[in-house]
């Protein structure tokens, strides 16, 4: 096996923005802050020890900004010694029933928005919108979402658009990682490998995203071999983790947010596992709940501990 091109030092892991909505408490949008705003925010992420930022896009939308504004964000975060190894997209899936087209259009700008910024990874999911039930519950993944259809034409429009998708970042260097999640066609290991698999191109994998699937409060497939099936396809990577009660006479089960070593996960086998398979993508670091920010910072620190050391060390 070649040579690791990271180890624990400096390992890209970045720091996720789902604590900062896209909308602001006076109606604004992020999109049209200042530098100043920009700052504020940011300087969050740069006290919380992180040096890495993926600008996720239900914060702010790098690929619908200016090219003139473009600049102004590139030079802010390198002034706060902010590199971005790698954009997010959420929500935007381009087999949604009424703006798939829309979102196929931007995850082809996404795509050219990475490439120009040094981005080297992109991730993009076929989950939807969140539904006005999981909006007002405590946590949104208790109430069922919007769902994939179980059909064959629409599973074949995914795979042809995430295909087109995945050319245009080959063209660039850019690889392409599918995030699990409930629901939809990378909503089990199997299926996501099949629909991986179907995609046929090598520069996309899978964002192996288990907890969002160990989180629901439903029978789910053990979090070990669900990492055994997609390990082999590991690309760009959000951690997080969470608690796990089944109470097998009842039936019920319940979940929790919790730091990546302290939940059902057991982040360093299943990094471990993915490593065996080449594993040389960025991380992202995940947490819902009170401080998100600082437990994903205490995430980043746990992953530098158990990350390979260097090579001969």
């Amino acid at each position: 096996m070649a040579p690791r091109k990271w180890n624990r030092g400096n390992w890209p892991i970045a720091a996720a923005m789902i604590q900062y909505p896209n909308t602001l408490a006076d109606g604004r949008s992020v999109q049209d802050q200042s530098v100043e705003e920009w700052f504020a925010t940011l300087a969050d992420i740069v006290d919380a020890g992180f040096t890495e930022l993926d600008p996720t896009d239900s914060w702010i939308r790098l690929a619908d900004l200016s090219s003139g504004r473009l600049d102004q964000f590139l030079a802010l975060t390198r002034s706060l010694g902010l590199a971005i190894p790698a954009i997010s997209t959420a929500r935007r899936s381009v087999i949604d029933p009424e703006h798939g087209g829309s979102h196929l259009a931007y995850g082809h700008r996404v795509i050219d928005t990475a490439a120009a910024i040094g981005a080297g990874s992109v991730s993009f999911g076929l989950f939807g919108p969140l539904t006005d039930a999981q909006k007002k519950t405590l946590w949104f993944w208790t109430v069922d979402g919007v769902k994939n259809p179980d059909d064959a034409a629409t599973w074949q429009k995914a795979v042809s658009r995430i295909r087109e998708l995945g050319r245009h970042a080959e063209e660039l260097g850019i690889e392409l990682a599918l995030e699990m999640y409930e629901d939809t066609y990378l909503g089990t290991a199997e299926s996501s490998v099949r629909f991986v698999e179907e995609v046929g191109l090598a520069n996309v994998g899978i964002n192996a995203d288990l907890g969002n699937l160990i989180r629901l409060h439903r029978p789910v497939e053990h979090w070990m071999e669900m990492m055994a099936k997609v390990a082999p396809y590991a690309k760009y990577w959000h951690v997080k983790n969470y608690t796990r009660m089944e109470d097998e006479a009842s039936g019920v089960i319940v979940t929790h947010p919790a730091p990546l070593e302290y939940g059902l996960i057991n982040y360093r086998a299943a990094i471990r596992m993915a490593l065996a398979h080449g594993f040389e993508s960025p991380f992202l670091c995940e947490h819902y709940g009170g401080d998100g920010l600082s437990v994903s910072a205490a995430n980043r620190d746990y992953l530098r501990r158990i990350l390979p050391r260097e090579q001969g060390h």
